[in-house]
């Protein structure tokens, strides 16, 4: 069975809060997972250590068992490749810097 390494949501009504898993590719999003991997809380706060006023978003990952995931195949999905290529676990997926150039319109014969 496809394994996935994903966010499972908790918290309140506009106040999200997420686990990142590891689990079944066809389980629910909140069902029990295989395994806890980390937390994750979108909402910015300051730091209070840092007097800066500088706002960070709390990502806490347990990077040793999140790469043994990866590298029996469990597949991240885009939100969590996005935040484990913060981290430096993988690599960004490519983005093209440059904007799309429409092709052509073909002349009237």
């Amino acid at each position: 069975m496809v394994v996935k390494i994903r966010l499972a949501r908790f918290g309140r009504r506009n106040a999200p809060f997420y686990n990142i898993v590891v689990a079944h590719a066809r389980t629910a999003r909140n069902d029990r997972p295989l395994e806890v991997l980390g937390t994750y809380d979108p909402i910015p706060k300051a730091d209070p250590y840092d007097n800066s006023g500088v706002l960070h978003k709390d990502i806490k990952l347990d990077t040793l068992r999140t790469k043994y995931w990866i590298g029996v195949g469990a597949q991240p999905t885009d939100t969590v490749w996005r935040l484990l290529a913060m981290l430096g676990i993988v690599e960004p997926k490519y983005r093209p810097k440059e904007p799309r150039v429409p092709p052509p319109m073909p002349r009237e014969i």
